[in-house]
């Protein structure tokens, strides 16, 4: 028997599945981009620790730190983010300025600094600085390499 009632959902209900399901995909795309951030983290630590080792390398060879990566070939190389890598050679270097720096603004390397800009594409020497927070560095000679926050 029919008695004039439909049966099915009513508006208020299917909004109510269409808020949660919104939620959820919400914490999805959340946690998911939150992942792919710390893969590029761990990318860019391993392709410091290769160009660590190619320094090394080169250092052996000709009893000197390279001038630039492109001594080592490794100018072309790109971080997670895009950009290239960076390095500076603290031989000849005239003053402090340049070298990455801690948090009492003693320089976190004594031969040369090597560290990815990080997402923002932006840095500042002293790694304590909110700008550098999301560089990833190579500190105390090559004994850290990891994100400028955690050091």
């Amino acid at each position: 028997m029919h008695d004039g009632r439909f049966r099915g959902f009513t508006l208020i209900e299917l909004m109510l599945a269409l808020v949660a399901a919104a939620a959820l995909a919400t914490l999805a795309i959340s946690s998911y981009s939150s992942y792919m951030e710390r893969a590029k983290v761990a990318r860019a630590e391993q392709d410091l620790t290769w160009i660590e080792s190619r320094i090394a390398l080169y250092q052996t060879t000709n009893d000197a730190l390279p001038t630039s990566l492109a001594a080592i070939g490794e100018a072309t190389l790109l971080d997670p983010w895009g950009r290239p890598y960076q390095y500076l050679d603290f031989t000849g270097l005239a003053g402090k300025g340049q070298m990455r720096k801690d948090r009492n603004l003693v320089p976190i390397n004594s031969d040369y600094d090597l560290y990815s800009v990080g997402q923002d594409g932006a840095t500042v020497p002293p790694i304590l600085d909110p700008v550098s927070h999301d560089d990833v560095i190579r500190a105390n000679n090559g004994g850290f390499v990891g994100l400028a926050t955690d050091f």
